[in-house]
């Protein structure tokens, strides 16, 4: 059975992004456990319609690309010269060729301490536990923010990997997106539950394809923990859009990093709701970005709820060439949520007098007994520090890099895998290393 999308109901906003997103997209997958979420979320998106230049969170980043009806293309990048990322870490690997399972380059889907399926064989299943999740976090997260290109993904979303943790998990589970077709345009969707007590560590490297459009829920229980390290493909003329919807119970913690570096468009969007007591929701990304064509936006909103939540947003970007980057932070600290700590900060470190960086932080705060702070600073290279490495012999490109690589640091400090850190610290330098020519 296939559901198509009705666009003609009097008080829906739809323009004519929207329909001619749908029409290209055609019917819904209306069988199995997840079809009425499906319903619901296409019910959400023609409602609110996809997302347009004069809403108030996309006034700094186009959404054009992201919602017309087939993807740009976009040229593969040969990453031959560095290898595979975490390359040296015991992980269960899941691989998706241009939004695509492929079962031959991935790993049995069985591991101590977790359950794993992927959604799409959920079709053919009426009772499974990701219905319970599937769909619900992202429309709570539509409040007070619309988010409609979540509930495009959570309508359309063609597969995607559902993980219940159970206990610590024997070794990271790692979600591999490679790019093969100049003009795919992939989306896919991720449940995880991580169950009271239980630890989960979520790994994600690789463009995915030409146009890529990923969500994830995460719904985190009592004492459990979740870490994510992410690093977004280098493919130049990709276009991504993320959204990560997090649920954290009593005393949970949830911890998310992103390295982006290159990419025409790249937008990450955050959204946490802290809703039990001392829980702990720390989001950070480190972003480098040469030429005119890259763009990078994170939006992010952090809600507390409970008692006693900490909350940190680090935000670091390296900007050159005419790039520009995007910073919208938002912390809501609700009437009885006491004893909040909320941290936000989003720097950019500006190469040139042609980059930009644009920022919008934000606090509401309805209890009296906080500390919450944002900072948001923009800034050419430091030339003291500058002056101190070219005085003792180092050549000013090595210098500049060294400079950059600091700068950046407090980012990266945010991941708790010490050989994922160093590894993606010396990513970065390769990355400026090459672009010294």
């Amino acid at each position: 059975m296939r559901f198509a999308p009705v666009l003609t109901k009097p008080s829906a906003k739809r323009d004519a992004d929207t329909a001619a997103r749908l029409d290209v997209l055609g019917d819904i997958d209306a069988t199995g456990c997840l079809a009425e979420a499906r319903k619901t979320a296409l019910a959400r998106l023609t409602e609110m319609g996809l997302p347009h230049p004069r809403d108030e969170y996309w006034r700094y980043t186009k959404p054009d690309t992201l919602v017309q009806p087939q993807a740009p293309a976009a040229a593969l990048h040969d990453a031959s010269d560095e290898a595979p990322l975490y390359d040296g870490i015991d992980r269960l690997k899941v691989v998706f060729v241009d939004g695509v399972f492929d079962p031959a380059q991935s790993d049995s889907l069985e591991m101590a301490g977790i359950e794993l399926c992927r959604l799409a064989e959920l079709s053919d299943t009426d009772i499974h536990w990701s219905r319970d999740l599937y769909g619900v976090l992202e429309a709570d997260g539509q409040v007070p923010v619309p988010r409609p290109l979540a509930a495009l993904n959570t309508a359309y979303a063609s597969d995607g990997i559902a993980i219940r943790a159970t206990d610590k998990a024997a070794r990271p589970v790692n979600l591999i997106y490679l790019h093969e077709n100049t003009a795919s345009d992939a989306m896919l969707h991720h449940v995880i539950k991580v169950e009271a007590g239980a630890e989960l560590t979520v790994l994600e490297n690789g463009p995915a394809a030409a146009r890529f459009n990923a969500c994830m829920e995460v719904d985190v229980a009592e004492g459990g923990a979740f870490h994510h390290v992410r690093a977004q493909g280098r493919d130049r003329e990709r276009r991504t859009v993320t959204h990560i919807f997090t649920r954290l119970a009593d005393e949970a913690t949830f911890k998310s990093f992103t390295l982006t570096a290159n990419g025409v468009l790249t937008r990450n969007e955050a959204i946490m709701d802290l809703q039990g007591n001392d829980c702990v929701a720390h989001v950070a990304g480190a972003s480098l970005g040469d030429g005119g064509d890259f763009h990078h936006d994170d939006t992010v909103f952090v809600t507390h709820g409970g008692l006693n939540g900490e909350s940190r947003q680090v935000f670091k970007k390296v900007l050159r060439n005419g790039a520009t980057g995007v910073f919208q932070g938002k912390i809501l600290v609700k009437e009885g949520a006491q004893k909040t700590d909320g941290y936000q900060i989003s720097q950019s470190l500006l190469l040139d007098d042609d980059s930009q960086f644009l920022a919008k932080p934000e606090l509401e705060i309805y209890a009296d007994d906080v500390a919450c702070s944002h900072g948001s600073t923009s800034g050419a290279i430091d030339e003291e520090g500058l002056f101190y490495l070219r005085s003792r012999g180092v050549p000013l490109a090595e210098a500049t890099d060294l400079m950059t690589l600091a700068f950046l640091a407090e980012a990266i400090e945010e991941i708790d895998n010490a050989e994922i850190a160093e590894d993606i610290t010396s990513r970065l330098g390769a990355w400026l290393e090459r672009r010294r020519g």
